[in-house]
This record gives structure tokens, C-alpha cells and sequence, in this order.
């Protein structure tokens, strides 16, 4: 799939006022400066679709945007600021819960992971949080040019062992550089075979 427009459609915190929930959708999420715009501009061939900062929190609503016509690609808030208490760390915004839970078109959603990182324990707590409540997610590592080939695999051998301690099956898993344009056709070609499910729903 070639993505040809991508149309910003609407900005909120509310969940009744996102666009009618007649196509199929994918979010994206992550935890502050992972990348998350940079991967999406990258998808879309759109240089500032998503608005890019060094500054953490820089995306403080519920961004829609249409694509081909076809399809809605989410741009959602991160979560995980540094300083905060263990209690506090995965309370991100209620509207952010709420658009989860309750947004019936959405297919999929996209978990951001920084593949220079190790395990962070409030990755792992929200991907148990979206698996309790029954949300289809996948994971996709950013900035897989930063590492070398070893480096990468050692890292996703480490992850998906720690997964395993909790998890009985893995969600499909993509590895993306923004700067070199890695694992962009393989999640579009995922987004638009996903497609064909909403259709036959």
C-alpha cells in the first residue's frame, strides 16, 4: 500500500467528538521522545504531518488524520514522564483510556518501543493494562538505525524473553527507522491486510 493523501481531519480530548467510527483506524503510542512522529511522517511521505520536538509531551491531544480516503491513522499522546511514583507513572490522561476502551473501529494499536533501551517497566505495564482489557495492539521497535544488526537482535531476543514471563503468545513485532525508512512497507502492508477484516466485519 502506497499511502497518497493524508488529510488532517480533527484535534480533541473528547471521544464523541472523533470522526464517526465508519472506517477502520490504527493509533500510535509511545512513551515520550521515541519517536513516534518521526515514524508517522515516514509512513505518510509527509515531512510534518505529525509535528516533530525534542521536548517531551509535545502531543497533548487526540490527533486524527485520514488516509487515502480510506482509513484513520491516530496520533495520541505519550505517557511515562520521568519523576513521577510508581503509582503515578501509567494514570496518563483519563481521554486516552477512555478513546481506548470505547473506540469500536479501532483495529489496532501501534506500542512504540525505543530499541536502544532495555525493558522499562512502564512499557511492560501498559501493554499488560491493553491485554486485560482486550486490546488489539503490536509492537513496533523505533530507531533501529542507532544499533547495529547484533545489537538488535540480542536487544529483541531480551524483550520477547521478558514478554514470555507474562505473556503466553507475542504481538506481531515490527523494527522501523524513521531515518532510513525500515519496516515502513511492512506496517502499511499489515494496516491494509488488517483493512480487508474490517471490511468483512
Amino acid at each position: 500500500m502506497r499511502i497518497k493523501q493524508a488529510e488532517f481531519i480533527i484535534s480533541n480530548t473528547d471521544i464523541k467528538k472523533c470522526p464517526k467510527a465508519d472506517m477502520p483506524e490504527y493509533a500510535f503510542i509511545g512513551r515520550s521522545n521515541v519517536g513516534k512522529s518521526s515514524l508517522i511522517n515516514m509512513l505518510t511521505e509527509r515531512k510534518s504531518l505529525a509535528k516533530v520536538s525534542g521536548k517531551p509531551g509535545k502531543t497533548q491531544l487526540i490527533n486524527h488524520f485520514l488516509i487515502n480516503k480510506l482509513w484513520y491513522l491516530v496520533d495520541l499522546p505519550g505517557y511515562g514522564y520521568a519523576g513521577v511514583s510508581k503509582t503515578q507513572r501509567f494514570e496518563f490522561a483519563q481521554f486516552i483510556k477512555k478513546y481506548l476502551l470505547k473506540r469500536e473501529n479501532l483495529m489496532c494499536l501501534f506500542v512504540l518501543l525505543d530499541s536502544r533501551l532495555k525493558q522499562q517497566a512502564i512499557d511492560l505495564e501498559f501493554m499488560q493494562w491493553l491485554g486485560e482489557n482486550g486490546i488489539p495492539f503490536v509492537i513496533c521497535f523505533t530507531k533501529q538505525d542507532k544499533l547495529s544488526k547484533k545489537e538488535s537482535a540480542e536487544n529483541l531476543i531480551n524483550y520477547k524473553k521478558e514478554l514470555l514471563k507474562s505473556w503466553e503468545e507475542l504481538p506481531q513485532i515490527f523494527l522501523s527507522s524513521a531515518t532510513k525508512k525500515n519496516g515502513k512497507e511492512d506496517i502499511l502492508t499489515f494496516i491494509a491486510n488488517t483493512n480487508e477484516l474490517f471490511k468483512s466485519a
